[in-house]
Parts: C-alpha cells; structure tokens; sequence
C-alpha cells in the first residue's frame, strides 16, 4: 500500500487559523501556535461581549427614560412605576427611543399616567 501524507489537510487548516488572525499584531498573525491561542480568546471575548452589550444597552435605555422623564417633572423610578400601575406594556426599548427621538410621543405616554 502506497503512503499517503497528510500535508494538504494540514496546511489548509492552519491557513483556516490564520486566515482568522490576519490583521493581528505581532505573532499572533503568523505563528501557528500563538494564533491558535489568539483565535481562541478573541471567540471568548466575543462571547462574552455579546451578553455585555445588552447590558450596556439597557442601561443606556435607562439613562435616556430618565433623561427625558425629568424633563416632563418625573424621575425614572416613579414613570416605571406609574406605566406598570397603568398596565402599560411599553417596554425601556421603545421608551428610550422615544424620548430620545420623538419627545413629543414620550410627553403625551406621560402624560397619559399622571
């Protein structure tokens, strides 16, 4: 039976690793074994930015309510408070965008649950 070599497989997958750390600093785009380590934490990263960045965005939904509550004579606190007393299935999302992008919508939301 003839000898088969594997070379082929073996340079097409670390050109796979490669090809996701170019533009890497150092040797972390060209060193095989410090690549494969930097493909790695970069998908840890990743991963875990993605549950970060909904955190961050409700809190910056929080700030823009607040922002635009005090505004109208409420604090954060009282208008959820007051749109849950309401029954007011309008969740921070839309209520962010709101009173960041169309304040007069935002005023008469309020005004509806004084």
């Amino acid at each position: 039976m003839t000898r088969i070599k594997g070379g082929i497989l073996h340079n097409k997958r670390r050109h796979g690793i490669l090809k996701h750390t170019k533009g890497y600093r150092w040797g972390r785009k060209s060193k095989i074994k410090v690549a494969k380590v930097a493909k790695m934490k970069a998908g840890q990263h990743a991963f875990r930015d993605r549950r970060n960045k909904k955190r961050n965005m409700r809190g910056l939904w929080n700030i823009r309510i607040n922002a635009g509550a005090r505004a109208l004579g409420f604090s954060y606190s009282k208008l959820i408070d007051k749109l849950k007393k309401a029954n007011v299935a309008i969740d921070r999302k839309v209520l962010a965008e709101l009173a960041a992008e169309h304040p007069a919508i935002f005023a008469k939301v309020v005004e509806m649950v004084k």
